[in-house]
């Protein structure tokens, strides 16, 4: 079974909302799924491209002078969304570094393992500052959450939060139970 890419859904997803250029598509991937899912410009432009060559999306003119190509999903970029948001989502392990050290740690003072558990919690505080930022974003945006949309865009917001919450709490149970170690 082949393994497919995914950045041309994510790309056709935002498309789906509204026509927009490649900066467009980076920037929303920046501010309203970083907390789950990342894109650069090196992906997103070859995958423009190439969905614009299978007729997936087609390029908008614009009525003013702008340089910027702007696209806009066609009816077949479309059936091919919906086809993909249908498929079950794959299940994908969780990858960490952290976790993978930590497992290993035997042979480390507990020092140096309360010092690495802290950093990590360091980390989730500050996704979790993130993803306030996020999530005031969106609630500015008046009766943005409202929508049907808004609710697809912020349940897996919250998603993030819950997780970082979750992990942070974690690091805290971690740090009071190494004093326990012998």
């Amino acid at each position: 079974m082949s393994v497919k890419n995914k950045t041309r859904y994510a790309i056709l997803g935002v498309l789906n909302s509204s026509p927009c250029t490649g900066y467009d598509i980076k920037k929303y991937c920046d501010r309203i799924i970083a907390h789950f899912w990342n894109e650069n410009y090196g992906h997103i432009y070859p995958v423009l491209k190439a969905l614009q060559e299978e007729g997936l999306i087609e390029r908008v003119e614009e009525e003013t002078n702008d340089r910027k190509k702007k696209y806009a999903i066609t009816g077949k970029g479309r059936e091919e969304f919906l086809s993909w948001l249908k498929e079950p989502a794959h299940y994908q392990p969780a990858r960490s570094e952290f976790l993978l050290k930590l497992s290993f740690s035997k042979d480390l003072h507990k020092d140096e393992i309360r010092s690495m558990i802290l950093k990590y919690k360091e980390d989730y505080v500050k996704k979790l500052d993130g993803y306030g930022k996020m999530e005031e974003y969106m609630k500015q945006k008046e009766g943005a959450l409202e929508t049907q949309q808004g609710f697809f865009l912020y349940a897996p917001l919250r998603y993030g939060i819950r997780s970082a919450e979750s992990a942070i709490a974690w690091c805290d149970e971690m740090l009071n139970e190494i004093d326990l170690l012998k």
